[in-house]
């Protein structure tokens, strides 16, 4: 298995407690397997505007958003690849397209003072969103520890597990370390199930026997929520004016 580019699929996440998560890893045995990444500490940067209108026009819930950021599975120096990400959402259907570039290329690419790396569709893609979007700037490092699933049936099934959930406003950079304020209490887990299908049996039972109800919890939207909407308050407040 390998890192793929393109994807077109439905997402449904559900907070697990530290029980819920003993459970489900019995109920994977015979179906489900590590894939080769296995367990993997994930950075992410996300980029927006300096008004956060993407990641706020994300929470309304409209039919249509989107978010651009930048991936890696290990920390990274600034000549390592990462992978640039344009992740869509349309009617419940997730769509991402990604393309990897050296780490120094993304950053000066996003933030207009380096040149497309290269010609591609999604590097195009790419391209587009970030003129759409003016003055996109880097706007939260998020960081977590991933356990990641593969059906073995064949049936392109994804099931991904997700555990200290940091994120932070400062040393926004794929070349740092991983730390910042939790996201998720300790011992909660989110959990995500990835299919272009339906969700098999054994899964939809375990969820209905556990009384596990889907959510729609967004890492990089409840960060903004709980610490980057209350700071810029404090901070506009401070300044004589209030800003919501």
């Amino acid at each position: 298995m390998s890192h793929i580019d393109v994807f077109k699929r439905y997402e449904y996440k559900y907070l697990l407690d530290v029980s819920s998560k003993a459970k489900l890893l019995e109920v994977l045995e015979g179906h489900m397997k590590l894939d080769e990444y296995g367990k993997t500490t994930i950075r992410n940067v996300y980029y927006d505007t300096p008004d956060y209108a993407l990641i706020r026009k994300s929470l309304e819930k409209p039919v249509y958003k989107e978010k651009l950021r930048v991936r890696s599975y290990s920390k990274v120096t600034e000549n390592d690849n990462v992978y640039v990400e344009i992740k869509k959402k349309y009617m419940g259907i997730v769509y991402k397209r990604r393309t990897a570039v050296r780490e120094y290329q993304a950053e000066g690419w996003l933030e207009g003072t380096f040149p497309q790396p290269y010609i591609s569709q999604i590097a195009d893609e790419i391209e587009y969103f970030r003129r759409l979007y003016k003055d996109l700037r880097p706007s939260c490092f998020l960081s977590y520890e991933r356990e990641s699933y593969y059906a073995t049936d064949g049936s392109g099934l994804r099931l991904t597990m997700d555990e200290k959930i940091l994120g932070r406003t400062c040393d926004i950079s794929l070349t740092e370390g991983v730390y910042g304020d939790r996201i998720i209490s300790p011992g909660c887990t989110l959990l995500e199930l990835k299919t272009s299908g339906a969700i098999p049996l054994y899964l939809t039972k375990f969820l209905s026997e556990n009384d596990i109800a889907r959510t729609s919890f967004s890492k990089y939207g409840s960060y903004y929520e709980n610490k980057i909407r209350k700071a810029s308050r404090v901070t506009t407040i401070e300044g004589g004016l209030l800003y919501a």
